[in-house]
């Protein structure tokens, strides 16, 4: 759907918050804290973000965009020459990072990670159900501190120094969840930390892939069932960009490995799970072709 950016808010140095109403004025589909949407830009990419206004406020949505230092295009865009009145196509929303029912809560942010928690202490809040947050970034990039402002002590935040998460997550408590959005170092070290708490504890959104399709890769072939077209893999190169030369199409979004757009089932062969999108359950019967591999010579995909 077609959505026009109403508003734009510097939240920190290199963030903005957009607000998005839909061009038609009618209300937008309804989400639940952790959903993210993919927008797709005049530019030609399509990047995710994460939803983080008030999901009972169907009139808009907000998302938050970093200026990534790096861009291909994509927030460079969002942040220069978008503008109020500019037009995006978004998709439905859809949630990988779902907020469960559970006794209590603890939240660990790192800098704009802190975008998918802002609706989850939101709902939280309002079940009455117990949390604390733990957020740290650079000074400059901290975003939404005035909105965290009104919780008060449960708020713990760390400009420009890491969560000390060995003391955060030292004692483990049976009930509590913990969501963890951030860079890779910090949840690394949170997962690390939960070792030791209930098995489903853990919940975590990454901003990028754990890992590239060309890490280790060796050449494949695959074949597309459906199609009935043979397509070779060559070493350093991805399914889904072989597939998509050859002529085949498939759906794909991230393009890293995290939203579970391209998942693809697997009729013969062994894949290489190389995704972040199924973290606990790798199935010898899905795939997705954005990352993962092969571990034998052919895979027949249902393509």
């Amino acid at each position: 759907m077609d959505v026009t950016i109403s508003a734009r808010t510097a939240v920190a140095a290199d963030v903005i918050a957009l607000t998005l109403v839909a061009a038609d004025g009618q209300d937008l589909p309804p989400w639940r804290p952790g959903a993210h949407v993919d927008v797709a830009l005049p530019t030609g990419l399509t990047r995710q973000y994460s939803l983080c206004g008030d999901p009972a406020d169907r009139s808009r949505w907000r998302i938050a965009v970093l200026r990534e230092r790096t861009s291909r295009g994509g927030s460079a865009w969002l942040h220069s020459p978008a503008a109020e009145g500019a037009t995006v196509t978004v998709g439905t929303p859809r949630n990988l990072f779902e907020l469960v029912p559970a006794d209590g809560y603890v939240f660990i942010a790192g800098g704009v990670g802190i975008t998918p928690i802002l609706p989850m202490i939101a709902e939280a809040e309002r079940s009455g159900v117990p949390w604390t947050l733990w957020y740290s970034g650079r000074s400059r990039s901290m975003s939404f501190v005035d909105d965290l402002a009104g919780y008060g002590d449960r708020v713990h935040l760390v400009p420009g120094g890491r969560v000390p998460i060995p003391e955060v997550l030292g004692t483990p408590t049976s009930g509590t969840a913990v969501y963890c959005c951030g860079p890779e170092p910090m949840i690394e070290a949170v997962r690390e930390a939960c070792g030791t708490w209930e098995p489903g504890t853990l919940h975590v959104e990454r901003f990028v892939a754990e890992s590239s399709p060309t890490d280790g890769s060796t050449g494949f072939d695959v074949r597309c069932a459906r199609s009935e077209v043979d397509v070779r893999v060559e070493d350093g190169v991805s399914v889904l960009d072989a597939l998509l030369k050859a002529g085949v199409e498939a759906d794909y979004s991230c393009t890293q490995g995290f939203c579970g757009t391209c998942e693809t089932r697997v009729l013969e062969g062994t894949p290489d799970h190389r995704d972040d999108y199924l973290d606990h359950e790798k199935s010898p019967d899905t795939m997705m072709i954005c990352v993962s591999r092969s571990r034998c010579p052919r895979l027949v995909l249902d393509l």
